[in-house]
């Protein structure tokens, strides 16, 4: 079992690998869903991470149907990251009607290769999600994020049973949001899926009393470590 932790830091990337993830997905603002971290960022986390460490291409928030400036700038950040050499990115680009945009997505992949790539939660949007499993695997993306279409992936278990069905080793289902140490264990034997998704946050405190006083999400090793130690 492949536990993948939403990082939106390096210090929380440092945290997952410590307590025993095997992969990152790096962002920053994970309280908008989760946006392209900075190039320093980017090259601080293949500097001090062993583990594999995905990237993010976000531009903004909301939905995925991009202008065309939005989508260089994706373009752009897809060949930094191959340039650092880092293991993978995570991408996904829609229609105005939230079907795949087969071009553009296409567009990126051959642009990333020979990093790994998965096709973020973009997919939660499509209309059919059996045709759309279909095109992305025609496409050739190796991963595909998924609540199931639903808020979360608890919700959504029955549609992501389906889907590791109908992907039969083809391409890997990523289910992730929602998923913790209450849960996981249920969900993983009911699923089938041999891969997770999630960012085992807590709140931290910065600057109390002061004038910036403020909460920001980062890795938490102590929650981290109770799911390895229920998947394991």
């Amino acid at each position: 079992m492949i536990i993948e932790i939403c990082a939106n830091s390096l210090q929380s990337a440092i945290i997952a690998q410590e307590a025993g993830a095997q992969r990152i997905e790096l962002c920053c603002n994970l309280e908008q869903g989760g946006l392209t971290p900075s190039p320093g960022t980017m090259e601080l986390a293949r500097k001090w991470l062993a583990i594999d460490v995905f990237v993010l291409i976000r531009p903004r928030i909301g939905d995925f149907c991009y202008s065309d400036i939005e989508f260089e700038a994706m373009l752009k950040n897809v060949l930094f990251c191959k340039a650092l050499q880092v293991d993978g990115v995570v991408f996904g680009v829609l229609n105005k009607d939230k079907t795949i945009d087969l071009e553009r997505n296409k567009i990126l992949l051959e642009a990333a290769r020979p990093m790994k790539v998965t096709f973020h939660r973009a997919y939660d949007c499509v209309p059919n999600a059996s045709d759309g499993l279909e095109q992305l695997i025609a496409l050739g993306f190796d991963r595909v994020l998924t609540s199931g279409q639903a808020t979360t992936a608890v919700q959504g278990q029955g549609v992501i049973r389906q889907l590791v069905q109908q992907a039969a080793n083809r391409i890997i289902i990523l289910p992730g949001s929602g998923l913790n140490k209450e849960n996981i264990k249920d969900f993983v034997a009911f699923t089938n899926v041999k891969e997770v998704h999630l960012s085992a946050k807590q709140a931290i405190l910065s600057g109390e009393g002061g004038l910036f006083a403020a909460h920001y999400l980062q890795t938490s090793a102590e929650s981290l470590k109770a799911i390895v130690e229920i998947i394991s």
